[in-house]
């Protein structure tokens, strides 16, 4: 069962030294600036729990992982200062998790769109099942994904970026995202993913604290510029989504 929760629920539960962060919304599991705020907090407080090895990223339910940000919420930004802040909440949740001392992994049962695909390049490593198909459809209404594209860029290069970013209707399957290096582990059935995941995150976060901080900070070198980068995207996503394509592409959404 899904949340019905207008702004989405986020929920963490701790065992055996492994944090399960659970984020669901009505529409797709997608986010509201509310819960992207949330998600942040809370990666940063895991990341200084001292009774936390590793973090589980999942979301609610079984056919989709994430639907990116909320298109009702970008619909009412008139601004381009209400743009900055609503494309910002994905850039805090990037830099959240890249300085996150835990590793982190994903849990990915169903499709990602948009900012989900962002999520999914930021985790350290990712379990996903066939079903897990990704997207990103930004370019088809105006804009561009611009602050997950250093993320997804990150792990499947600026080619893969391109495939994605340049093809916004076409999904793209699981074998595909496995083979560009956003996912680890791709399995037949969310069974036997939860069945290995719970293994391999339980066994990961009994290792060394220090060696795993050590660990995670090496596989994010050269990413401290995005803690101003990320911020100088989320400036020029609001102003496309202020463009008259945009809003126009916008309007064809609320009339489905």
């Amino acid at each position: 069962m899904g949340t019905n929760r207008a702004n989405g629920s986020l929920y963490t539960e701790v065992r055996d030294r492994v944090a399960r962060v659970e984020f669901g919304h009505p529409d797709g599991n997608s986010f509201v600036s509310e819960m992207l705020d949330r998600l942040a907090s809370e990666f940063n407080a895991l990341s200084a729990n001292s009774q936390v090895g590793a973090i589980i990223l999942c979301s609610e339910g079984k056919d989709i992982f994430c639907a990116g940000a909320s298109l009702k919420e970008l619909m009412v930004v008139q601004t381009p200062q209400e743009g900055t802040e609503f494309f910002s909440g994905f850039a805090k949740v990037l830099n959240a998790m890249r300085l996150c001392t835990k590793p982190i992994l994903g849990r990915v049962q169903g499709k990602a769109v948009g900012g989900g695909v962002g999520l999914v390049a930021a985790c350290d490593y990712v379990f996903a099942t066939e079903a897990a198909a990704i997207r990103l459809s930004e370019i088809s209404i105006g804009i561009a994904p611009l602050v997950i594209a250093p993320a997804v860029e990150r792990k499947a290069g600026k080619t893969g970026l391109a495939e994605l970013s340049l093809s916004p209707l076409e999904w793209k399957n699981a074998y595909w995202a496995k083979e560009k290096g956003l996912y680890s582990r791709v399995y037949d059935s969310i069974s036997e993913l939860d069945r290995d995941l719970d293994f391999f995150s339980v066994k990961l976060a009994s290792f060394s604290p220090d060696a795993l901080q050590a660990l995670t900070s090496v596989l994010w070198e050269g990413t401290a510029h995005w803690e101003t980068l990320l911020t100088e995207r989320a400036v020029l996503s609001g102003k496309l989504a202020l463009s008259k394509q945009t809003r126009q592409a916008l309007e064809k959404f609320r009339n489905r």
